[in-house]
This record gives C-alpha cells, sequence and structure tokens, in this order.
C-alpha cells in the first residue's frame, strides 16, 4: 500500500509540472486605469500626481476588512472549539475571542504605527502615529495609495487579530487563562508586530526581497513556530487524545474560514482589480485541492477519509497559496493545492508522534509547515505575468528561491527565541498550565466558572 501511495503522489506531481511546462506565458492584460472620485491637476516632472482615494479599492477593502473579521469570529473559534472537548469548548472559544479583542485595542494604541510608519534600522517603526495620531478620513498611506490610511488600519488590525488566535490552538485544553492573556499582549508586542514591520513595513525582510502577498511569513510561520515552541514548554495534556467534541462545528467553522481567506489573500492586493481577482482564484483552488489531496493521502495511509481531514486539507491549502496568491498563475496554485494537502498530513500524522510533542490542534503542522512550503514555494512559481514584482526559479530568477528560504530561516530563528523568553517571563509572573484536578475537571467550570452544554 505504500509503494502505491508513493506512486500516486509521484504521478500527481509529474502530471502537474508538466501541465506547467506546456503551459505558455501569458501575456499580461491591459488593466484600466482605476477611478478617482475628484479631478486631479495634471502631473509635471517636477510635481507628482497626487495620491487619490478610490471609491471601488475602498469598498473592496472595508468588505476584506469585515471578512478577515468574521475569520476569527465565529469561523477559527468554531473551528477549534468544534475539535476541542467537551469540557474546554468555552475556554477554547474565549481564547479566540479574546485575543482578537486584545489586539484590536493594542493595534490601535501602538501596533499599527511600530509595524506601518517609518523604519527604525529596517527592525521596527515608529512612534509617531500611537493611537492613530494624524490620521483623518482622507489620509493616504504610502503602503496603500488608493484607499484611506483609517482603511488600511482596519484591514491589517484584523490580520494582527487573528494571528495571535491562531497560536492558541496549539496550548488548548491546560493553560491559564490568565496565562493566555498575558502571552497575547506579549507576543503581539515582541513577535508579531516587528515580523510585520520587517515584511511588509520597510523593514529587512521587505528589503531583501523576500515575497509575501498575504501572510505565509507573518501570519502563518510566525504563529505555527510560536505553537510548537508554547505546546513544548507547557507540556503534555493529560488527556492528549484528539476526539472532536462537535465536527459539525468544525465543517461550519472550516468554510467561514475558507469564505473568509477571500477578504485575506483578494484584499491584500489593496485594490479591487485583476490582481485581485487572481488572488481569489488561487485561493479557492489551492483550498479546494488541499482538502481533496488530504482527503486520497489519509484514505491511502489510514484506510478511512475522515470530514476533520477534509477540513484540515482545506485550511493547509488556504494557508500554503496564502504567501503566493497574487504572485503565481493558476497552474503554480495548483501544484501548491495538491501539496499542501500531502506534507501538512504527514507532519501531523507522522511528525507529530515521531517528535512527541502535544501540539492540540496541529497548529505548527498546518499553520507552521504549510506556511514553510508556501512560502519556498513562493520563490520557484512566483510568475512576472501576474505580478511583476515577483519573479521566481521557473522564470529564470533562482536567487528569489534563496531569499524567500532566508527569509524564513530567519523568522523561524526569531519567533522560536522570543517566544521562549516570553513563556518564561510568564511562567515567572502567574505560571502557565492550571492544575491537573482543573485540566481534569475540565478548563470550562476551573477557569470561567461555566459549562458549554447545561
Amino acid at each position: 500500500m505504500r509503494r502505491i501511495f508513493t506512486i500516486t503522489v509521484l504521478l500527481m506531481m509529474i502530471l502537474c509540472f508538466s501541465v506547467y511546462a506546456e503551459e505558455k506565458p501569458a501575456e499580461t492584460p491591459a488593466v484600466p486605469a482605476p477611478s478617482v472620485t475628484t479631478a486631479a491637476p495634471a502631473a509635471t516632472p517636477e510635481t507628482p500626481a497626487p495620491l487619490k482615494i478610490d471609491t471601488g479599492d475602498t469598498a473592496w477593502l472595508l468588505v476584506s476588512s469585515a471578512f478577515v473579521m468574521f475569520m476569527s469570529l465565529p469561523g477559527l473559534a468554531l473551528f477549534y472549539g468544534g475539535i476541542a472537548k467537551r469540557k474546554d469548548i468555552l475556554n477554547t472559544l474565549g481564547m479566540t475571542f479574546s485575543a482578537y479583542a486584545i489586539v484590536s485595542v493594542l493595534w490601535v494604541v501602538y501596533g499599527y504605527t511600530f509595524a506601518f510608519n517609518g523604519n527604525i534600522a529596517g527592525l521596527i517603526g515608529n512612534g509617531e502615529k500611537i493611537m492613530l495620531a494624524g490620521i483623518g478620513i482622507n489620509s493616504i498611506s504610502d503602503a496603500a495609495k488608493t484607499i484611506p490610511e483609517i482603511v488600511f488600519v482596519m484591514f491589517q488590525c484584523t490580520f494582527a487579530a487573528i494571528t495571535v488566535a491562531l497560536v492558541s490552538g496549539s496550548f488548548i485544553e491546560r493553560m491559564r487563562f490568565s496565562a493566555w492573556v498575558l502571552f497575547s499582549i506579549l507576543w503581539f508586542t515582541f513577535s508579531y508586530v516587528p515580523v510585520a514591520h520587517w515584511v511588509w513595513g520597510g523593514g529587512i525582510l521587505g528589503a531583501m526581497g523576500a515575497l509575501d502577498f498575504a501572510g505565509g511569513t507573518v501570519v502563518h510561520i510566525n504563529a505555527g513556530i510560536a505553537a510548537l515552541v508554547g505546546c513544548i514548554i507547557l507540556g503534555k495534556r493529560k488527556e492528549a487524545t484528539l476526539v472532536p467534541n462537535n465536527l459539525p462545528l468544525v465543517i461550519t467553522g472550516a468554510g467561514m474560514l475558507w469564505f473568509g481567506w477571500f477578504g485575506f489573500n483578494g484584499g491584500s492586493a489593496l485594490a479591487s482589480n485583476g490582481l485581485g481577482g487572481m488572488a481569489f482564484i488561487n485561493t479557492n483552488i489551492a483550498a479546494a485541492l488541499g482538502a481533496l489531496a488530504w482527503m486520497f493521502t489519509e484514505w491511502l495511509y489510514s484506510k478511512k477519509p475522515t470530514l476533520l481531514g477534509l477540513a484540515s486539507g482545506a485550511v493547509a491549502g488556504l494557508v500554503v497559496i496564502t504567501p503566493a496568491a497574487g504572485f503565481v498563475n493558476i497552474t503554480g496554485a495548483t501544484v501548491m493545492g495538491i501539496l499542501a494537502g500531502i506534507i501538512p498530513f504527514f507532519a501531523v500524522a507522522v511528525l507529530k508522534h515521531k517528535l512527541k510533542y502535544d501540539d492540540s490542534l496541529d497548529v505548527f503542522g498546518i499553520h507552521g509547515v504549510g506556511g514553510i512550503v508556501g512560502a519556498i514555494l513562493t520563490g520557484v512559481f512566483a510568475d512576472p505575468a501576474i505580478n511583476e514584482a515577483g519573479k521566481g526559479l521557473l522564470y529564470g530568477n533562482p536567487g528569489q528561491l534563496m531569499t524567500q528560504i532566508i527569509a524564513v530561516a530567519i523568522t523561524i530563528v526569531y519567533v522560536a527565541v522570543v517566544t521562549g523568553i516570553i513563556f518564561m517571563v510568564i511562567k515567572a509572573i502567574v505560571g502557565l498550565r492550571v492544575d491537573p484536578e482543573e485540566e481534569i475537571t475540565g478548563l470550562d467550570e476551573s477557569q470561567h466558572g461555566e459549562r458549554a452544554y447545561n
């Protein structure tokens, strides 16, 4: 059976790459200039055209922000909550809910300015826009030149919030809620904000040419590595089995994540245009193929195709395509989607058990491994006919692949060290784990004094 499985995977790979080789580079379609709300004086060599707010782009980014918020609440909360034990579902939901609320506040207070405003030695932004100082309703940022800056602030806020919430899946069923709240504050401050600046805010990784369209490095590798380090420090649960308490909730949450991801990736074009459309369809095909590839791989490996596996594969496909959504053509997205259902599956089914770490909801296996695979493959499949900002190995630029690998390595090392330090600080202040009796009783009652089902 293993031999059959190996042959099947190789045939799938050969088929996809042969299709890729036969595909002729498409000519870049002409994109009409975006409409503007008011007339402007003509530009001259001495006076460049002023930036303009485009109502279509603004509308799409407002909708995309709502989409990404919907991914956290209720999407991720239901996805994680349905997998957790019956006695821990409220605590699991509460970790996502509290993370979204905490980061929403911190992003406005200082997160945005240190991630996206100014650049100090390529490492961090400056504090000039603390509490969004100086940002009016008609302000425009250089990072998004056709939408109000306040809309860009909100769009990026939803990314920061879901990244912190993602990490919680590795810690559920044993972490003190007070420790989680403190972790959310510290990790957002010292891990998410700097990495977001390095990639998207003019920092060191962006300057070296690393490609990350919608968060493969900033969101998924960041969260995945933190999850791995944190669950190792926390130690194993008393009952480390994974028997979802409510699979319909899991499927519902996965569907919400898939839906919201159209704003996550499509919105990252920062415009209502063809590039956003390409990111949109790449997102859909990668999720579909990730779900199917995971299903068939699990079917061959474990003899049964589970619904949890189908949902996990869809999420893995979404993760892998995230850094590449606006850089690759449909064939590249196809290959990435198939690999998304195979490589993270073995990270979850084999690697996790061999290394014996208790990553409760496989945050590292899906988001960490998937983010690494997606970031590296972006350096292979980036097609300049889709986005002139990216040119990968298959289009004559092997240096891009090396750049992606270096960026991934830097992020892994930084996040691992910072997360380890944060956990040591939290352990000294409030402690990390609940008492064994509280863990056996369940965190819903011991941490919140509530039950999900009365």
